[in-house]
C-alpha cells in the first residue's frame, strides 16, 4: 500500500514538472534518435525520469539504476544507463535549446559566425572516495553548443582558470569573464592569433598609453556620468609584448550601482574588512577590454554580445550549482557532452519554475498545461 502511494505522489510531481517541460519534448526525443535502441518501453517520459535520477539527484549510474528499478521505471545495467545516456546527448541539447529560446535568448543551429565563451567550474563527486575536478568548458554563441571541455584537479600548478587551459585557433572570438583577465592570458589569445573580450578585473589588469606611459584607467571611465552612457580609449594591456586594444566602458544605472555596493560591503563583511573607496568607484561602471578589430566592431557591439555572454552566464550559474552534485562521465566525450547537457537542462527547468513561481501565478506552475498532463494520466490509467 505505501508503495502504491509513494509511486502516486511520484506521478503527480512529474506531470508537474512536465509542464515546464518544452511543448515537444516527446517528439525531440524521437527525431534525436533517444529511443533508438530501446527494445521494450519506448516510452520517452520513463527515460527521461531515469536519465533526471542521474543527472537532477547527483547520484552515481549504480545508485541510479537501483532507484529506477525500485520506481519501477526501468530495469537496466549501469553500462546500459551510461549507453542510454550518451545516445540522449542530441535530445537533452535540443530540450536546451528549446528552453533557452523561452528564456528569452535566441539561438541558432546553423553554422553561421559564432563566437566561444569559457567558463569554469568545479564538480565534487560525492561521497568518501568522490574526486574533485576543475571543470574547463567552452560554449560557442549564439548556437550554445559545448566545443571543448577539459578536467583537471583544483591544487597546483596548470589547474587554475586561465586561457591557457583552451585550444586557440587563428579567428578564434571569445569572451571571458574577469577571472581570465590577466596579461599572460590576454596575450596568449593575440599570439594564437585569437580575438577576446574581457571583463576587467582591476586589480589584475594594468593598462599602459601607445607611448608606454600608464594609462589612468579610473580617470578616463569615471567621464561617463550618465546611466547608459558609453565611452571607449585606446589601450595597451602590460605584458612581456603588451597588447593594444581598446578599453569599452559604460555606466550603471543608480539601481545597478547600489546592488554592486551593497555585494561588495556584504563580501568585505564577511571578510571583516573595509571595503576600498577605488573599488567602490569602479563599481558603477561595466569596463571591458576587447581586442575585436574596432572596423568590424563598435563599442556598443562588442558590449551587445558581453550582454549576450552575461544572458547566459546568469543560467550557468545554476548550472555550475548542479554540476557539484554528481559524477561526471570521464570514459569518452559523449558521455561527458550527454551528461553537461542534462545538468544544463536541470538548470534551465529550475530558472523557468523560479521564473514562474515569482511572476505568473501564486502557485507556481502553468495550469493548463499540468491539467492536460493529468487527464492524459487519468486516460491512461
Amino acid at each position: 500500500m505505501k508503495r502504491t502511494v509513494s509511486k502516486a505522489v511520484d506521478d503527480k510531481e512529474w506531470a508537474l514538472l512536465v509542464s515546464f517541460l518544452p511543448a515537444n519534448w516527446q517528439e525531440l526525443a524521437a527525431s534525436t534518435g533517444a529511443l533508438r535502441g530501446l527494445r521494450k518501453d519506448k516510452s520517452p517520459e520513463r527515460l527521461l525520469r531515469t536519465l533526471l535520477i542521474h543527472l537532477g539527484c547527483g547520484h552515481s549510474l549504480r545508485e541510479s539504476v537501483a532507484r529506477a528499478r525500485q520506481a519501477q521505471l526501468a530495469n537496466l545495467s549501469a553500462v546500459a544507463l551510461l549507453k542510454r545516456l550518451r545516445k540522449s546527448r542530441d535530445w537533452l541539447y535540443a530540450m536546451c535549446m528549446e528552453l533557452f529560446h523561452e528564456h528569452g535568448i535566441e539561438v541558432s543551429t546553423g553554422g553561421g559566425f559564432q563566437m566561444r565563451a569559457f567558463d569554469a567550474t568545479v564538480v565534487s563527486e560525492p561521497g568518501r572516495t568522490g574526486s574533485t575536478w576543475r571543470l574547463h568548458y567552452s560554449v560557442t554563441l549564439p548556437s550554445l553548443g559545448c566545443d571543448f571541455f577539459k578536467l583537471t584537479g583544483t591544487k597546483g600548478a596548470g589547474t587554475g582558470e586561465s586561457f591557457k587551459q583552451f585550444p586557440i585557433r587563428a579567428g578564434d572570438y571569445i569572451l571571458a569573464d574577469r577571472g581570465y583577465a590577466t596579461g599572460a592570458g590576454i596575450e596568449h589569445v593575440t599570439t594564437a592569433g585569437g580575438y577576446v573580450t574581457v571583463r576587467v578585473n582591476t586589480g589584475a589588469l594594468r593598462f599602459q598609453k601607445a607611448s608606454g606611459q600608464p594609462f589612468d584607467l579610473l580617470s578616463s571611465v569615471e567621464t561617463l556620468q550618465q546611466a547608459g552612457a558609453v565611452g571607449f580609449w585606446a589601450a595597451a594591456v602590460k605584458a612581456e609584448t603588451p597588447v593594444v586594444g581598446r578599453i569599452c566602458a559604460l555606466r550603471k544605472t543608480e539601481e545597478a550601482i547600489e546592488d554592486a555596493h551593497k555585494k561588495i560591503h556584504r563580501t568585505a563583511q564577511r571578510k571583516r574588512k573595509t571595503p576600498r573607496r577605488k573599488t567602490l568607484r569602479y563599481a558603477r561602471y561595466v569596463i571591458l577590454f576587447t581586442t575585436f578589430p574596432e572596423d568590424k566592431y563598435t563599442v556598443k557591439e562588442v558590449l551587445e554580445w558581453y550582454r549576450l555572454r552575461w544572458q547566459v552566464e546568469l543560467v550557468f550559474k545554476r548550472f555550475k550549482s548542479l554540476v557539484q552534485l554528481g559524477h561526471l562521465p570521464k570514459s569518452d566525450d559523449n558521455s561527458a557532452r550527454a551528461w553537461l547537457y542534462g545538468k544544463l537542462l536541470v538548470a534551465l527547468l529550475t530558472e523557468k519554475i523560479v521564473r514562474h513561481a515569482r511572476t505568473l501565478s501564486p502557485w507556481g506552475y502553468d495550469a493548463q498545461a499540468f491539467e492536460q498532463y493529468v487527464e492524459r494520466l487519468q486516460v491512461r490509467a
